[in-house]
């Protein structure tokens, strides 16, 4: 029977244990030997050759050669060679591929806190891939596109990629996430950026009664928002401080005023400020005389009085019209017909038609 050594190609992660198997289907006692990508010969049949302590002999027998290679090293891969020494000598060879794991990736370039407006570049970077890792970003849970960069460093890559982008107060507290996916890896190695963007304030005033009236209790609050949060704010009255601080309460973000009168009415400011700007609201407060405004709401007979005349006179101008069209419809008659009308009789009529059409410059049509 024909010998021939039978081998297989392996794979195996930076770091781990790779086993290297060199079978024949038939030997008469001759010896099979490992070589490495130098051409050093690893074992002969159980003979160790090499003087490399990762390397150990796992099966040796007449019919199979196997040995491991511990703590794997990129600098292992290569093409391995499997000999049985026969007359010739017959080889197979069987290559080791060796992954390179990434490190877990870092982002660089952003410096809290950002101002609004600002450009600013996240970079994200992992070293010692093989083949070269892929980066993607994402956006809080939505990927976006960046620009990538792979550079080899000996037999690893390292691998950027780069976003650059103005941010404005929507970019406050959002997470910029980088994942590095790689043959080596079960999951992607993910980092986060959580960006901080200090932005000026932006105010709004709401109030807790629609139509304010004399003796009412009154608030007004002053919504603001910023980064760093505006505090505290600021309550005006018609462009000066508040004329009655007894009635007029003043507790973190609210006005309250106790008991409205009518010299409560005017225009009242709230401002916020931060170390990047100033904003303001105005709301403009007219207080109202409840016995004014009548305690049953609006008359409702009334206002089914104006609906009855409204659809009364809609009704009146319909009649008048129809009767106005009825009248002057009138019936149509040209030259040609009027004297057949008058005719007393058929060949009259007829007669009567025809000489009509010695004066062709009058046949007009007209409505009698």
């Amino acid at each position: 029977m024909g010998q021939f050594p039978i081998t297989q190609n392996v794979t195996v992660v930076e770091g781990a244990t790779a086993n290297m198997t060199c079978r024949v289907d038939y030997n008469d006692n001759t010896s099979l030997q490992w070589s490495n990508p130098a051409q050093q010969t690893l074992f002969f049949g159980d003979k160790k050759a090499l003087r490399d302590h990762r390397i150990e002999l796992l099966r040796a027998t007449s019919q199979e050669l196997t040995i491991r290679i511990g703590d794997v090293s990129l600098s292992d891969e290569g093409l391995y060679t499997c000999s049985l020494f026969t007359m010739p000598v017959k080889t197979t060879k069987a290559f080791l591929t060796v992954l390179g794991v990434p490190r877990r990736p870092e982002i660089t370039g952003f410096t809290k806190p950002a101002m609004e407006g600002e450009e600013i570049t996240l970079t994200c970077s992992t070293t010692g891939s093989k083949p070269a890792a892929n980066i993607r970003w994402f956006r809080n849970d939505k990927e976006v596109q960046g620009t990538q960069e792979v550079n080899a460093t000996g037999k690893s890559f390292t691998v950027k990629s780069s976003l650059k982008f103005l941010v404005d107060k929507r970019d406050d507290g959002v997470a910029y996430t980088c994942g590095v996916e790689h043959v080596s890896l079960s999951s992607p190695y993910t980092t986060t950026e959580v960006l901080e963007i200090h932005y000026a304030p932006h105010v709004e005033i709401t109030h807790s009664l629609i139509i304010p009236q004399e003796g009412q209790y009154f608030k007004l609050e002053c919504i603001s928002k910023g980064n760093p949060r505006p505090e505290p704010v600021l309550w005006f009255k018609d462009g000066g401080d508040l004329p009655d601080i007894e009635r007029m309460i003043v507790e973190g973000r609210e006005l309250t005023i106790t008991t409205l009168n009518k010299t409560d009415n005017g225009t009242y400011r709230c401002e916020a400020s931060n170390h990047v700007g100033t904003s303001s609201a105005e709301y403009t407060l007219f207080v109202y005389d409840p016995n004014a405004l009548g305690q049953h709401g609006p008359d409702h007979a009334l206002i089914g009085g104006v609906v009855a005349v409204v659809v009364f006179i809609t009704l009146c101008l319909i009649i008048v019209v129809g009767r106005y069209l009825a009248r002057h419809k009138g019936t149509y008659l040209t030259h040609e017909a009027k004297g057949a009308e008058d005719a007393p009789d058929a060949d009259t009529a007829i007669i009567n038609a025809e000489g009509n059409h010695v004066h062709a410059e009058e046949k007009k049509e007209y409505f009698i």
